[in-house]
């Protein structure tokens, strides 16, 4: 199962519900990949504690090789690196992404990163791709690649507001390249059941019958204390109240896999 998580909109928390859910998914014994698509890398700092150093390496260093026609290029698992976590895998980002983007959409190559992750499919249970926040050559690569969709939404009337447009970009790649890719869902993020407008926005993406996933994720300062220590929360803090309603997302979506 291939999922990624996508909003044009910057801030929602792409990264850190990417990383959580698939450390959710680790700790219940599946085979995880992280793939990071954003050049800034906060998922591969996220996981390592550090960016990928090495243009060659990493995500980076496969899409270059996909620029070049060679018999003798590296197979896609040997740009995978491991991490400090059991079960967790990553293909790490790179800032050097950015500056090869023009070429590769000028030479077409949206379809190389399925073809990548079509040869891991034995070597992981789970891919979980975060994405930039653009809708750009990496995020239409990622949308092509996967499976299924989350959007994080930070309960903002703007995020609303761009959310329908988001949705139908969704549906064009699906139409014309994709035909299996699903919306799985939308993530709350940043949830604040005491507040007025965060209670009063989801109630409105559910009357407007957009598939929001339960349970919310809540805001809490503890999120920001796991990524500078580097550790997801399932490692940070197992017992968390976040850490929870990441295991409880996660399982709810586990019948899909079947």
């Amino acid at each position: 199962m291939r999922r990624v998580v996508f909003n044009q909109k910057g801030g929602v928390g792409k990264s850190t519900i990417a990383v959580n859910l698939a450390a959710s998914a680790a700790c219940r014994g599946k085979r995880v990949l992280v793939v990071d698509l954003d050049p800034q890398g906060n998922a591969s700092h996220y996981l390592t504690g550090e960016l990928e150093s090495d243009p060659a390496s990493g995500a980076a260093g496969l899409f270059e090789q996909m620029l070049s026609i060679s018999l003798f290029g590296k197979k896609p698992l040997e740009f995978v690196r491991p991490t400090p976590f059991e079960g967790v895998s990553l293909l790490a980002a790179h800032p050097q992404l950015s500056e090869m983007m023009g070429k590769l959409e000028s030479r077409y190559k949206m379809f190389k990163l399925k073809e990548a992750l079509d040869s891991l499919d034995g070597h992981f249970d789970e891919v979980w791709i975060d994405t930039p926040p653009a809708l750009n050559f990496y995020t239409r690569s990622a949308l092509i690649a996967a499976d299924r969709c989350l959007i994080p939404f930070d309960c903002d009337t703007f995020s609303r507001q761009a959310l329908l447009a988001l949705i139908d970009n969704v549906a064009e790649i699906r139409a014309d390249h994709n035909p299996t890719l699903e919306i799985e869902g939308i993530v709350v993020n940043q949830f604040q059941p005491r507040a007025s407008l965060p209670r009063r926005l989801v109630e409105q993406l559910r009357a407007d019958g957009l598939p929001v996933l339960d349970p919310p994720l809540p805001a809490s300062v503890r999120v920001r204390e796991s990524h500078e220590a580097c550790t997801p929360m399932p490692w940070f803090d197992a017992r968390h109240k976040l850490t929870q309603a990441f295991g409880e997302l996660y399982g709810s979506l586990a019948p899909a896999r079947q």
